[in-house]
């Protein structure tokens, strides 16, 4: 697999506060994207410490020892852990390269990078839409379609199939300068 190829692939990003909703609306787009023949990927950015690794286990001690990356290869699946000599985020782009190439990719965060976006928004929760900041948002997935502004596409955050055939219009490879 050529590295454009991978690079090229359609994603698009779903972004909103949290308690907004982004991990459930994602578990109900999946299947129904699935059901459509697609192969989807998706990355889920978070600004909180997480350690799959469990203390006392091979692969945490592996870790510790030094390894700059530890593979734990299972029958069911593989997970790569890298760690960055900066303990900086990774950039998009490098994280789409250790991807299989799939016919979709949908991204949780990752809002400035992405170039086309879902706000999933719910004013109920009572925090601000990031709509009002955000360039890359392009569409609002909420329970109120009247507060979404005009030049902004509103979506009923129930009508997942509308949701899901917005995505397939939407999703745009990564832009690379």
């Amino acid at each position: 697999m050529r590295v454009q190829d991978v690079l090229n692939q359609p994603l698009i990003g779903l972004v909103g506060r949290s308690g907004s909703g982004k991990t459930h609306l994602m578990a109900r787009l999946l299947p129904m994207l699935k059901a459509q023949g697609l192969t989807i990927s998706t990355i889920k950015h978070t600004h909180h410490r997480v350690d799959i690794d469990k203390p006392g286990k091979d692969s945490f001690i592996h870790r510790q020892a030094g390894a700059h990356e530890v593979m734990l290869a299972t029958p069911e699946r593989w997970v790569l852990q890298h760690t960055p000599a900066n303990n900086s985020t990774p950039e998009l782009p490098d994280l789409l390269l250790h991807m299989a190439a799939v016919d979709l990719i949908l991204v949780e965060g990752f809002h400035a990078t992405v170039p086309v976006t879902i706000e999933v928004y719910r004013p109920e929760v009572g925090k601000a839409p990031l709509f009002q900041t955000h360039t890359t948002i392009a569409a609002v997935a909420t329970t109120q379609k009247s507060c979404v502004p005009s030049g902004l596409v509103a979506l009923d955050l129930e009508d997942i199939a509308s949701i899901a055939t917005y995505i397939l219009g939407a999703a745009r490879p990564l832009q690379i300068t």
